[in-house]
């Protein structure tokens, strides 16, 4: 049985299985928006979803809405702006031909994480949670390249974009916990729900903006596409959902390193859905994430 101190265990999984239903959602209409068109979906209609699961979870637990505290807006801020300028630096790496260099250089947020984490909210991390945090990183790492990537760690473009990249994501997920651990007076599942709304709020209105500006075009294909979008923007906000009860409950570093269990599933799906073999070098790294992750569960 899962006791209040380990309930992020189910909900990190649960949200890293919603995230891949998501992704795979965004990607069928990548093509007819555009990636940043596509990537509005989760924000935009997301955000109304997140506003009912929070109704629920007032009417549920009979919690006061609570007055956000002044160090509560700094914290979504670098949560919510920071989440989107990695998403950039990621559309960026996707015109580099360093690519998949760029990607394993990403998957370096958990260690990031654990760093931000207790530099600035003192979040404490056992020696042997470090080494959890290291093998499985160590793991995706070495699932992500392909023969021949390694020469692209010599090159200085793809290190700057991938770590970069990969610290905003780190600065997101310490920024929506700082922020979800601001909501005093109320409970975790309230605190996370009501830092949900008020970070997706905030990344709907600072993209839409944007491409009301520089593509209205896209905007009114989004509205166009108002079905398909709705179910990608209910996966997005049941993941992010889940992600948020998560950090209310633990260290961003544990939640971001069991989130490589995404990795695992994505292999899943390409194993028995189209039938991608797999190679010994992905084996082995599906072997490290497996122990890293399952250590970092055991302490």
């Amino acid at each position: 049985m899962f006791t209040l101190s380990t309930l992020w265990i189910p909900f990190t999984i649960t949200a890293a299985l919603g995230q891949v239903a998501r992704n795979a959602m965004q990607r069928s209409l990548t093509g007819p928006l555009g990636t940043w068109g596509a990537t509005n979906i989760r924000f935009l209609f997301g955000f109304p979803f997140s506003v009912v699961f929070f109704a629920v979870v007032i009417a549920a637990t009979g919690d006061a809405v609570p007055w956000p505290a002044a160090a509560f807006w700094p914290w979504l801020l670098l949560g919510a702006l920071s989440q989107i300028v990695a998403t950039g630096l990621m559309l960026l790496a996707m015109n580099d031909r360093s690519f998949v260099v760029t990607t394993a250089y990403i998957k370096t947020e958990a260690i990031q994480t654990a760093i931000f984490g207790f530099v600035f909210l003192g979040d404490h991390l056992t020696v042997l949670k470090v080494i959890a945090i290291l093998i499985a990183t160590i793991g995706v790492v070495i699932t992500a390249l392909r023969p021949g990537g390694e020469k692209g760690f010599a090159e200085l473009k793809p290190t700057i974009i991938g770590l970069v990249a990969a610290a905003a994501f780190a600065l997101s997920a310490i920024g929506f916990r700082g922020a979800i651990i601001t909501v005093q007076g109320v409970s975790f599942v309230t605190a996370a729900s009501y830092t949900l709304v008020f970070g997706l709020f905030v990344q709907t209105l600072v993209l839409t903006i944007y491409l009301l500006a520089r593509a209205p075009d896209v905007l009114k294909a989004i509205l166009g596409l108002w079905k398909p979008s709705m179910l990608a923007g209910f996966m997005g906000a049941f993941a992010s959902q889940f992600w948020f009860l998560a950090f209310a409950l633990t260290a961003a570093a544990n939640v971001r390193t069991l989130a490589l269990v995404e990795v695992l599933f994505a292999q899943g799906v390409a194993y028995y859905t189209f039938k991608q073999p797999l190679s010994a070098r992905e084996l082995s790294g599906i072997a490290l994430i497996v122990v890293g992750v399952a250590l970092l569960v055991a302490v």
